[in-house]
């Protein structure tokens, strides 16, 4: 088996990635296609309102994720990227669980911008870096995202390099 050299983390923000979405779906690890009435039906079951980061907010958000990363877990990030409706995190392998990483960044940022609705989907997904390719591709994917939006490749002094 492979040792894993770093974890890409990504989740969505609340209402903007629902069963039966257009660009597809995934239910217990199958990739489905889209289903218009799937999608409608989870938008009339949301309790609030879809939820979008403003443009202005993308760096302390950033800020959010990176500080509560070094200060609680030690992580060290290789990538991050925040966009209005997702966020992209690549961080080295650690003995910290995915679960408990998603939670210390979904926690982070509910507690820095307190909102009074739901900031996040429930999930996240993840996708496990086992070489050196591997990793410099999902660094390069995630530098892009933000390149896109007129950022710097790396716009936090926490990322590292590999």
């Amino acid at each position: 088996m492979q040792r894993t050299l770093a974890i890409l983390l990504t989740t969505t923000t609340y209402g903007t990635w629902l069963r039966g979405d257009r660009r597809g779906w995934v239910d217990r690890g199958l990739v489905l296609p889209p289903n218009p009435d799937f999608e409608a039906a989870d938008r009339r079951r949301m309790k609030h309102p879809l939820f979008l980061f403003e443009r202005g907010q993308l760096s302390k958000v950033g800020t959010f994720i990176g500080k509560s990363f070094r200060d609680r877990l030690q992580l060290r990030i290789f990538a991050l990227t925040v966009q209005t409706w997702h966020v992209h995190v690549l961080v080295a392998a650690t003995e910290h669980s995915v679960e408990g990483i998603a939670k210390c960044a979904k926690d982070a940022v509910r507690w820095g911008l307190r909102p009074r609705q739901p900031i996040w989907s429930d999930g996240y997904d993840k996708r496990f870096c086992f070489n050196e390719e591997s990793v410099h591709g999902r660094i390069e994917y995630v530098e892009r995202h933000n390149l896109r939006i007129g950022l710097p490749e790396k716009p936090w002094d926490f990322i590292e390099s590999l």
